[in-house]
């Protein structure tokens, strides 16, 4: 049997979602069509305003509807230091985890040559510039523990080579290969906390 056009198009449009398959978009398509029409409104204008609103922090790269992201406006937070994160998934994790009161730096992705990602294809030499210009004294590398994140932390490392700023590293209680987005903000706690010095 063949869905209707729209339902089978709405169907299409969920199994584009990462980690939606037949099925579960079916599921999502069904529940959609029992929303009532306020619940409708509600979610195609939240789809719509997240398309039209949400930006990049001009300074941190973080997600905002602002220039600037409410971390970086915040002068309650510490200036002098950087956590550095691949994405902004993960620097929510930081921040539900509630020990980090510094400022970060998304990089919007980490060094990987075999999928033909180089260093000038993520947002590393704004973060050397940030470093020079705001007079940061420490910066925590808060990268997935992989071939990728070890790569890019070398890569950050090596050009903060002969600046005056201590570079930490989140300790290990986070495995090899884990990807940052499934683990728990006590486990994320401890990896801050017992952060390691590099340089």
């Amino acid at each position: 049997m063949k869905y209707p056009n729209s339902l089978q198009n709405l169907i299409e449009c969920y199994k584009s979602l990462p980690g939606i398959g037949e099925k579960n978009a079916e599921r999502l398509a069904f529940a959609t069509l029992k929303f009532d029409q306020e619940q409708t409104e509600i979610f195609s204008k939240s789809i719509k305003e997240v398309k039209e609103k949400i930006k990049k922090c001009n300074i941190c790269n973080n997600l905002t509807e602002d220039d600037i992201c409410d971390i970086c406006k915040d002068n309650n937070r510490n200036k002098e230091i950087i956590c550095v994160v691949e994405n902004t998934k993960n620097l929510i994790l930081f921040e539900k985890a509630n020990i980090f009161n510094g400022k970060y730096h998304v990089l919007e992705g980490l060094i990987s040559p075999l999928e033909g990602i180089n260093p000038e294809d993520i947002k590393i030499n704004s973060l050397i510039n940030r470093i020079k210009e705001e007079k940061i004294k420490e910066v925590i590398l808060a990268l997935t523990p992989s071939i990728e994140g070890e790569t890019t932390s070398a890569y950050i490392l090596k050009l903060l080579e002969g600046l005056d700023v201590n570079v930490t590293k989140i300790a290990s209680g986070i495995p090899v290969g884990a990807d940052m987005e499934y683990l728990d903000p006590l486990t994320i706690a401890r990896a801050m906390e017992g952060r390691n010095k590099i340089s």
